[in-house]
């Protein structure tokens, strides 16, 4: 089992944070337990927003398309307070054409969401900023787009930097590259140490009650997905660590993504955790996960409970930054705010 007792206890509340695209809240979280208090969140996705409302009773979330806030509205939810960091990962589709026919990442109409975290930025004057993304950012068009990224927020008086985090090399029971963009008007922010210790799946996830397929518990989120006979037949042949290699030929799916039909090594981390989990299975129940233990992979503690169906759920989870990792970054900016 883990311990997920790895917060500082007795927090203290002297800096503060703004969340943008917030999702469940697991920057959110990580700040927090890092001793950092909310100003406001937004949020547009209604569902999601019921999943950071549940967990964040007293933070002051906006359920809006963040295009709509006035730099006057933002000014009145700052109210007297210096921000001290803006936190955030805005989704961006447009890897595909930017850098092709002279289009560039910031200009691509797709990536009006990163535009948004400019604008607050430069709204709110915060002494840092965190800005995460999936780890192609960084190597996309030859490193120009992280470049152009970068220069964006230098030209608000930033001093930027980059660098893709491993969250397997922080504590957290999975394998999930994503790029950490940080900007302080501040010298001395450097990035966490990695840790000694790799967590594996077991360890993680082995002392949640057994299930069988279909089957519910009294622990939030523990519910097994119901699958067809057809489907627990074939994850059957599956060994700990195994994939579809394993399946007898006849049984064997041909096509579809290759990163499905596989089983979880329990001695490792765990494969990347997205908004679709339902063809990996555990390493040793003839099931695939369920939310908690999804959940657990990206750090979440079990108070941390997810509303909606369980597709719903299952892609707040996948979407989520580890609370662990926004966490351990928190700790790097408290240093330099200090």
């Amino acid at each position: 089992m883990i311990d997920y007792i790895y917060y500082k206890n007795g927090r203290t509340y002297n800096l503060n944070y703004v969340d943008l695209f917030s999702g469940a809240g697991g920057l959110s979280l990580g700040f927090e337990k890092a001793g950092f208090k909310n100003i406001f969140a937004v949020e547009h996705d209604k569902q999601i927003s019921k999943t950071y409302k549940k967990n964040f009773p007293d933070n002051n979330l906006l359920v809006t398309d963040i295009k709509k806030i006035t730099e006057s509205e933002i000014n009145d939810l700052v109210g007297n307070n210096k921000v001290d960091v803006v936190v955030g990962g805005p989704p961006c589709q447009g890897f595909s054409l930017a850098g092709k026919n002279g289009r560039t990442f910031v200009d691509d109409e797709r990536n009006y969401l990163f535009k948004e975290f400019i604008r607050f930025v430069s709204v709110i004057k915060p002494k840092m900023f965190v800005m995460e993304n999936v780890a192609r950012m960084a190597s996309h068009n030859k490193g120009e787009t992280i470049k152009e990224i970068k220069s964006s927020f230098e030209e608000l008086g930033y001093i930027v930097q980059h660098k893709v985090l491993q969250a397997a090399d922080y504590g957290i029971p999975q394998k999930r590259q994503r790029v950490f963009v940080v900007g302080s008007k501040l010298e001395g922010f450097e990035y966490p140490e990695v840790f000694e210790k790799q967590i594996s799946v077991k360890e993680a996830i082995g002392d949640l009650p057994r299930l069988a397929s279909g089957q519910k518990s009294s622990i939030p989120n523990h519910n097994a997905m119901n699958h067809s006979e057809q489907m627990l037949k074939k994850m059957s042949y599956i060994k700990d660590g195994g994939d579809r290699k394993d399946i007898p030929e006849n049984l064997r799916p041909v096509t579809g993504d290759i990163r499905k039909y596989i089983r979880y090594n329990s001695k490792l981390p765990s494969v990347t955790v997205t908004g679709d989990m339902r063809k990996i299975f555990h390493y040793e129940q003839n099931r695939a996960l369920t939310c908690r233990e999804l959940a657990r992979l990206q750090s979440f503690p079990d108070d941390f409970i997810f509303e909606g169906n369980s597709i719903s759920v299952q892609q707040q989870i996948g979407n989520a930054v580890p609370p662990k990792l926004g966490f351990v970054v928190a700790n790097e900016v408290k240093k330099v705010l200090r």
